[in-house]
């Protein structure tokens, strides 16, 4: 689950991070009053939306007065920003943080990630503050620096003055530094934090270390210990299908293909969706209905892949082992009939009661094209969808 920056620094303030002060503002009428509480020659009026890039994309200004304050809070609230992270469709700024400004001295980047092929969390580092850590680690690799964290003793004071320094902060600052990293540290593993991201980290002319951006990312599964955090959520951020499917305990990532998926087990549904890319076709969606799916739950499945208009055709690969394929068959004949299927459905069952599965779909009466294997199904749905095109 992704937070906005507000809400991360919020978060990281609590945990003895050094943030810029900064208020929330859903108006223009609120910038304008918030940023008179803001002690600065300058004020940051920054765009939140759960995406990156976003001062590339014209959604952080700079206001030398409270004119300029009114004017960037209309031309940024209610636009629809575009970055890389964003896709093309790009997403609408209902919020903005107002902040004060600083004398930037020097910009780093900081952050804290887990290392899935070593089981471990990550700090990295690097003097290339301000840029995208995907870019630095394309262009100048050996500018990142990492600190591998052995979880049964954490980060260590050691650990962060070594970074510090490979870093290379001045002296003054490798204690504050240090300091910053440890309760940074403190903060990801005490609230289940996927991905931390401090960028730019900043020193000040005055002597100070601030976090002047944060991005903050947490672990799903770990989200009904957190309830802080999952307060936290902004639904307006999140794609309706996928809040949706939340609801019904489905996993589901809607994608830009017109073959919709339907599957038991995320393995089997990333292998669909590469079998359906091989037959020369184009996965609307990542659908995983769980090992424990009801009639019912099937029949909501369709219904959020048939909401996506570009939807043209419907694959459904099922193994039945805890779930048993008539209760996959009763599901979807359920679904064709109440929601008037026209699109073609081929659907591929194996396993538990496959027989009976098969039994029920066949006696249904209704338009569905049975499918003996994966490949089979794959090549059957990507013709059918390419001959109902033509």
């Amino acid at each position: 689950m992704n937070i906005h920056e507000y809400q991360a620094k919020s978060i990281l303030r609590q945990s003895g991070v050094n943030v810029p002060n900064g208020y929330v503002a859903y108006s223009i009428d609120e910038a304008v009053e918030y940023a008179k509480g803001i002690n600065s020659d300058v004020k940051v009026v920054k765009a939140q939306i759960h995406a990156g890039g976003r001062g590339k994309a014209g959604g952080v200004k700079i206001a030398h007065s409270q004119d300029e304050v009114r004017a960037y809070a209309k031309e940024i609230l209610g636009k629809v920003l575009v970055t890389p992270q964003t896709g093309p469709e790009g997403k609408e700024v209902k919020r903005l943080l107002i902040e004060e400004g600083c004398n930037i001295e020097k910009e780093y980047y900081l952050g804290l990630v887990l290392d899935r092929s070593i089981s471990r969390i990550v700090l990295m580092g690097s003097e290339e503050g301000g840029m995208e850590i995907e870019e630095v680690a394309a262009s100048n690799p050996e500018k990142i620096f990492k600190e591998v964290i052995d979880p049964t003793i954490g980060l260590t004071g050691f650990q962060a003055r070594r970074l510090a320094f490979n870093l290379n902060f001045p002296s003054q600052y490798i204690g504050k530094v240090a300091k910053l990293m440890l309760n940074l540290y403190k903060s990801f593993v005490d609230s289940d934090c996927m991905i931390a991201e401090i960028n730019p980290l900043v020193t000040t002319k005055e002597g100070d270390v601030l976090a002047l951006d944060a991005k903050m990312n947490f672990d799903g599964n770990a989200l009904y210990r957190q309830k802080d955090i999952l307060e936290l959520r902004d639904l307006d951020e999140e794609d309706r299908n996928e809040i949706e499917a939340s609801k019904y305990d489905l996993s589901y990532i809607q994608l830009d293909g017109n073959i919709g998926c339907m599957v038991n087990g995320a393995g089997l549904a990333m292998a669909t969706m590469d079998i359906i890319k091989y037959e020369g076709g184009n996965p609307a969606n990542f659908l995983d209905v769980g090992g424990d799916a009801t009639p019912e739950k099937v029949a909501e499945a369709f219904k959020i892949i048939l909401s996506d208009p570009d939807v043209k055709g419907i694959l459904v690969n099922v193994f039945g082992g805890i779930m048993k394929c008539d209760y996959i068959a009763q599901g979807i004949i359920a679904a064709t009939k109440e929601l008037e299927l026209s699109i073609p459905l081929v659907v591929r069952l194996e396993g538990t009661n496959v027989d009976l599965g098969k039994k029920l779909l066949n006696d249904s009466g209704l338009n569905i094209t049975a499918a003996d294997s994966m490949g089979d199904g794959a090549q059957k749905i990507v013709q059918m969808v390419k001959e109902a095109g033509n």
